[in-house]
């Protein structure tokens, strides 16, 4: 194979498959090289959720007293496994240091604009492209089970509504005579009323038939070995031959950093495992998605299914299904839920999320290169954020006025 396109696109995820369609719709050609089958990295498995409401980051004060307690516990929703890794150590100092309000604050004001924005984009975005991925404006529902730990999101719910964040507070009497799949003990509930949900396996497949649709090439276990900026174009060697683009944009997720390093580019990102269970519906589900907060498990119901996901785990690029965690999303579920699982267990689950230093995405120019774009770093929020990622890299990239400032997001912020 031997091409040359207006811009290729390093990876077939979320954020490269909504990036190349936008780029298609501004009149470029594109290409998506995929490693394996597009979407099956960790945008299949999540839990689908659409959350203007995570716009607090994971980088927040207490966030590494919480990491060092769990550290010898196997099944803490955020865990650090201990080993000797000096790459990610000198990434978790670097979180570290942003684990402090200044910085919670200006990350969770970069991270609503582009959620807001994508959200308000989405029902538009979908329906122009014919994409049927039972995506309803359902609202989420954080549910709690300790009274202390629903006071103590006052603080973050203020700070949600500065930032126009619809955020309402239910007591948890009223939230059990609304919610009859959950169990007694729930103290209260936090819902989010603007919030969304969709099926991500489904929205990527949609995705990438969009993007075929619209003209885009979409090359399938195509692994990138190398890449090259020669300064007017981009070349790419890759496992079915030679490739260059006028520009090119690795959105390759928590493998950025991997491929980053041919270029000596610093990408500073850690692969976050998550886990998931996918489930047939149970008789009794929830009326719309919720977290179990004191677990950090999601629940979200479609009508084709029930998943249990989340949890965070720094373990490198680790393969295998850790059954101590999966055991800990069904739990979860059984300390909430009346019917915690469905009748029929249907996939089991990891992905690697793209977590950056700061827990902000990285989105745009490459330091140091004309034609080299970058977007990664979404953490668990790929999914959420995929509309404006895509609309923004392709204003970027096209020389158009971005629809909001991209500056929060610039990789010059780590140079």
């Amino acid at each position: 194979m031997n091409a040359r396109d207006d811009v290729l696109i390093v990876g077939g995820g979320v954020i490269g498959l909504a990036s190349g369609i936008a780029l298609l719709q501004a009149g470029r050609s594109v290409r998506v090289l995929e490693a394996a089958t597009a979407g099956s990295g960790s945008s299949h498995g999540n839990c689908g959720t659409i959350t203007p409401s995570h716009a607090a980051p994971l980088a927040a004060p207490g966030t590494v007293a919480k990491a060092l307690r769990w550290m010898l516990m196997p099944d803490a929703p955020f865990r650090v496994s201990p080993r000797v890794d000096p790459v990610l150590w000198r990434w978790m100092i670097g979180f570290a240091r942003h684990c402090n309000r200044p910085d919670w604050l200006r990350a969770m004001h970069a991270r609503s604009t582009i959620l807001e924005a994508s959200r308000a984009a989405f029902p538009d975005w979908l329906d122009a492209l014919g994409i049927d991925c039972e995506f309803e404006a359902s609202g989420v529902d954080y549910v709690y089970r300790d009274r202390a730990d629903f006071d103590a999101f006052e603080d973050e719910a203020t700070q949600l509504r500065a930032l126009g964040v619809a955020v309402e507070r239910i007591d948890g009497a009223d939230y059990l005579r609304q919610e009859p799949a959950l169990r007694e003990g729930v103290v209260g509930a936090i819902r989010f009323p603007g919030d969304a949900r969709l099926r991500p396996d489904r929205y990527v497949a949609g995705l990438a038939q969009a993007f075929r649709a619209l003209g885009g090439e979409l090359v399938e276990h195509c692994e990138v070995r190398s890449i090259e900026d020669t300064g007017d174009d981009v070349r790419v060697d890759t496992s079915q031959g030679v490739l260059s683009g006028r520009d090119l944009l690795l959105a390759t997720g928590a493998w950025s950093p991997l491929l980053a390093k041919s270029l000596r580019l610093r990408v500073p990102v850690q692969p976050g495992k998550g886990y998931s269970i996918t489930y047939s519906r149970p008789s009794i589900v929830p009326r719309r998605p919720m977290v179990l907060h004191e677990r950090s498990v999601c629940v979200t119901v479609w009508d084709s299914g029930f998943r249990l996901g989340s949890t965070m785990e720094f373990s490198g690029y680790d393969r295998s299904l850790n059954r101590v965690r999966l055991d800990a999303l069904e739990r979860a579920a059984r300390e909430y839920l009346h019917e915690p699982v469905g009748p029929v267990r249907e996939e089991e689950w990891y992905g690697w999320r793209p977590v950056s230093i700061d827990d902000v995405p990285i989105l745009g120019p490459a330091p140091g290169h004309r034609h080299l774009w970058l977007a990664t770093g979404h953490g668990m929020l790929g999914v959420s954020m995929s509309v404006a990622t895509g609309q923004l890299m392709s204003d970027l990239i096209c020389g158009h006025a971005p629809r909001f400032d991209p500056a929060p997001y610039a990789p010059a912020r780590f140079a």
